[in-house]
């Protein structure tokens, strides 16, 4: 063969070898292989586990490995949810809670303000019977025997109750000398001296939530009388005290009542245990109390349904929430609060009245004094049932539920009274035309 078939031969062979190696190429791409090097078992678990892994057309192509990659078995892919079976009938669940984007204003009044908060909290309370009594009084310095027997009248007519009352004035003749019955001064000065001891009672005071870890409170009262809010507030005040705080849905039977404590849950950045609606509360306290010792909780207030204390199911409802709380942690709960409704006045005093014979609550919260006259209610719940007043609501802000001071509250109770504006004239003549028209 010669030089030139020689040459042609070989550039031939290099033309075909082109050609091959083109043809392999196109081949590859389109049955999406890698032309990467193949990789080891050691290297696609390491993928795996760093979250690296192939596209799904590398992987396919990587399962076609040699046969000790094949046969391996696939490593499952990291799990997000629990394999714990939810429970059935509670779940808590902090992360669902939407928390605000700013934090709320949890702050306290400054603290040259709280009487002055507390003054303006019973200014409709003074401007009931305890301006009656300032008006017997202003600008009298002897009393008569008339002006007693006026001064019983405005102390039967109060929302005070008929045996407050009876004590009140009992106590004025049997304590007061004829001649400091006559003095005005005097007169008043004992009135107000003698309510503060008749709100003095044994035990009073705010919650000490020092004695148990977690510290069980359970909430009582019929619907309406802000008791979710109660709840709240609560819970607000305990957590600027340090405490860390758990809230358990226990009104099972009104959805509104669960959406209500899951807000407050938000504001206060306090953790929610719920039940599905119309569940059994019992299982809700019952499991909140278990997750607050588990987790390291100080307290656990637990909602309840609105009890209408007229209804014995329902109180039995409520005995057997009792039972189940001293089951999940002895001796709970530890503080059983009944909230009365101030607006209510006397009514109140039957409400505590009817529920104390159901079952045995340790204190009193007294809300909305600050939208009513009648917060002399407060006088007749603590003389009449012995219990004392923990907290009252003095407005709508975080921080308007107080603890309860008898002296601090009797003193801005009673003062300037004696300074309210005159009783306003009914236009009874008026009324009388307008009737007949």
């Amino acid at each position: 063969m010669t030089g030139g078939e020689i040459a042609v031969v070989v550039i031939g062979l290099l033309l075909l070898g082109l050609v091959t190696a083109g043809i392999v190429r196109v081949v590859r791409k389109r049955a999406g292989e890698s032309l990467a090097p193949a990789r080891t078992p050691a290297e696609i678990e390491e993928a795996a586990e760093q979250g690296a892994l192939p596209p799904a057309a590398d992987a396919a192509a990587e399962a076609a490995q040699p046969a000790a990659v094949a046969a391996k078995p696939a490593r499952p892919a990291p799990r997000l949810v629990a394999e714990e079976p939810a429970r059935a009938e509670t779940t808590i669940e902090p992360l669902k809670v939407t928390l605000p984007q700013e934090k709320p204003s949890l702050k306290l009044v400054p603290a040259e303000a709280p009487q002055k908060a507390l003054r303006a909290g019973l200014a409709k309370t003074r401007g009931g019977f305890i301006a009656k009594l300032g008006r017997l009084f202003a600008g009298k310095k002897k009393i008569d025997e008339e002006l007693l027997g006026k001064l019983e009248e405005v102390l039967f007519t109060a929302d005070i109750g008929v045996k407050t009352s009876q004590r009140l004035f009992d106590a004025l003749r049997a304590e007061l000398s004829r001649s400091e019955l006559k003095d005005a001064g005097a007169v008043w000065g004992f009135i107000r001296d003698e309510s503060i001891r008749i709100l003095d009672l044994p035990d009073g005071g705010a919650i000490d939530a020092s004695r148990a870890k977690p510290f069980v409170i359970l909430t009582i009262g019929v619907n309406g009388v802000g008791k979710t809010t109660t709840i709240g507030k609560l819970a607000a005040l305990l957590q600027r005290g340090g405490r860390k705080v758990l809230l358990a849905a226990g009104d099972t039977f009104r959805a509104a009542a669960v959406e209500q404590l899951e807000v407050w849950g938000q504001r206060t950045r306090a953790p929610v245990v719920k039940g599905k609606e119309g569940g059994d509360p019992s299982s809700v306290v019952f499991d909140a109390i278990k997750r607050a010792r588990e987790q390291g909780y100080d307290v656990v207030i637990a909602d309840t349904a609105g009890r209408l204390h007229t209804k014995v199911n329902l109180m039995e409802e409520l005995q057997k929430v009792r039972r189940v709380c001293d089951k999940a942690e002895a001796g709970a709960p530890h503080e059983t609060l009944l909230v009365l409704d101030a607006t209510n006045g006397q009514n109140a005093i039957s409400q505590a009245q009817t529920f104390k014979q159901a079952m045995d609550f340790t204190g009193i919260v007294l809300t909305k004094l600050d939208g009513t006259a009648k917060g002399g209610v407060i006088l007749g719940i603590c003389n009449e049932l012995k219990i004392p007043v923990r907290y009252i609501g003095v407005g709508e802000r975080v921080d308007d539920l107080r603890p309860f001071d008898p002296g601090e509250f009797g003193a801005a109770l009673y003062e300037k009274a004696e300074e309210a504006p005159p009783e306003p004239q009914e236009p009874q003549e008026e009324e009388e035309d307008d009737e007949e028209a």
